[in-house]
């Protein structure tokens, strides 16, 4: 699958997952600095946003968007993760008023980039993706976006978080 970043063909690293497969564990870090990985959401349905930037005009559009469904979603953690320093992530939530989103930063080590297939070698960023966990940890729903630059599929997003348990 080719994904491209302002029409020019990246390469991303790690394992993209599909749709069945085990959700890969990883580390990233919140807010406040702290550690989170997968496990410390387990028995809730995962909305998972990889983003490269939510300083960028689609990444902040699209965590908004889901920052707006989260409160329609029964048992549904929407976790969005960028490579944004937590400082970052934090000031940028205070601003935009974001509060039913969790962000994580995979700064550190891309933790999550390499287990989940986004991490994008050129450029030290995640590439734009949606993944859904259920709660016993199995991907229910998955989309690598094309072209970095451009918005997911929100609806078709929200609809397996729904019916994921």
């Amino acid at each position: 699958m080719g994904v491209t970043f302002k029409e020019k063909p990246v390469t991303l690293a790690g394992k993209q997952v599909k749709v069945g497969d085990q959700a890969p564990d990883f580390k990233v870090l919140a807010n406040d600095m702290s550690e989170v990985t997968l496990a410390d959401s387990k028995g809730s349905v995962r909305l998972i946003s990889a983003v490269p930037s939510v300083d960028t005009g689609v990444c902040d559009a699209q965590t908004r968007r889901f920052n707006e469904e989260a409160s329609k979603l029964d048992n549904v953690k929407i976790l969005t993760v960028s490579v944004d320093l937590p400082f970052a992530q934090k000031r940028w939530c205070a601003a935009a008023g974001v509060e039913n989103v969790q962000t994580l930063s995979d700064h550190r080590d891309l933790s999550f980039g390499q287990a989940y297939g986004v991490a994008i070698e050129e450029l030290r960023l995640l590439a734009r993706a949606v993944f859904v966990v259920d709660s016993s940890d199995k991907v229910t729903y998955v989309e690598y976006v094309d072209e970095v630059t451009t918005h997911p599929n929100y609806e078709a997003a929200i609809e397996a978080a729904k019916a994921a348990n």
